[in-house]
């Protein structure tokens, strides 16, 4: 597909990887006006009527916008996840098809694969057993639109693909401690330790679990890239193949910012996921996509920018 004469429809367009994925658009000399971004004070995609409207006359549809938190978000809140992810993913892609999109980007999660899948995670592997408890509402919402997808590619020849990118991290990201993943919120404890002079961290879990993580600039590469060139039924992984565990992560994080006190292990929060690690190789295979970004290189680049940000009068968390 070539974007530069499409009209595309960027859900979550302003959002942390919605905006990653706009600029790389643009990089590809998609014109700003050729690029239409709902917001959700206005346009509530939960709403048949809504998504029929903002489909209209669009020739791409990449759907980012999502109902996401944190471990602790989603202990609070499992219904309000499961039924915003699904109703938003059901219905937008229902009023693709009628308005007769040319080609929907249906964005994933990590969170949908099995709790105790095979490492690193295959796209075979990912109904092979039930997520993890506390991503479970999510990671089964968000999987629904494989399900849809590969159902109206078979029942209407509609040519929806389904993308599975990894824990994502990088500047912009959500540094509300409500609602935060693992990094920013790491990056906020750490940096404000540092300021207050506090003698410790405290941590979630045992820190045992292991992650990989996905700078956000190369996830919208990612996607991108399968927007143009991919056109299969099969659901793709989008990752760096870089595996740390939480313990080594905190203590990168602290090294980073300059923290010299310690961490303490609240070992009744949860763990959630004991490992995450992608296989990546289908997405190298059909269209091409490598992470650039070290993962040192990229934590540098998101704690300057909070530290640049956290004191402006627009930045809330």
């Amino acid at each position: 597909m070539e974007l530069r004469d499409k009209k595309i429809l960027v859900t979550g367009g302003a959002g942390f990887l919605g905006s990653a994925v706009v600029r790389t658009l643009k990089g590809r000399g998609v014109p700003e006006k050729s690029i239409y971004i709902p917001r959700s004070k206005t346009h509530d995609l939960r709403e048949r009527k809504v998504c029929e409207e903002v489909v209209k006359d669009k020739d791409l549809v990449i759907h980012l916008s999502a109902k996401v938190g944190g471990i602790g978000f989603n202990r609070e809140n499992p219904a309000t996840i499961y039924y915003d992810n699904l109703i938003m993913g059901a219905e937008l892609m229902e009023a693709a098809r009628k308005a007769k999109i040319e080609k929907f980007v249906a964005i994933g999660t990590v969170c949908a694969y099995p709790k105790f899948a095979p490492v690193p995670f295959s796209e075979d592997d990912i109904w092979n057993g039930y997520p993890e408890e506390t991503n479970a509402p999510y990671g089964l919402a968000k999987k629904m639109m494989l399900v849809q997808a590969q159902s109206y590619r078979d029942q209407y020849g509609f040519n929806a693909i389904y993308l599975l990118p990894v824990n994502l991290y990088g500047p912009g990201d959500n540094f509300d401690p409500v609602s935060s993943h693992v990094i920013p919120a790491l990056i906020k404890k750490f940096v404000e330790a540092k300021e207050s002079g506090s003698p410790y961290v405290e941590a979630w879990g045992t820190g045992t679990p292991t992650r990989e993580f996905l700078y956000v600039d190369d996830a919208a590469e990612g996607i991108v890239k399968a927007a143009e060139n991919y056109d299969g039924r099969d659901p793709v992984n989008l990752g760096s193949a870089f595996e740390i565990s939480i313990k080594d992560l905190t203590g990168l994080i602290a090294r980073l910012v300059g923290y010299k006190g310690k961490v303490r292990w609240d070992t009744s929060k949860p763990d959630g996921q004991p490992r995450r690690k992608l296989d990546v190789s289908r997405a190298e295979k059909h269209f091409g996509f490598l992470a650039k970004t070290s993962f040192e290189d990229g934590l540098k680049k998101t704690i300057g920018w909070y530290q640049e940000n956290k004191s402006k009068p627009s930045f809330s968390v």
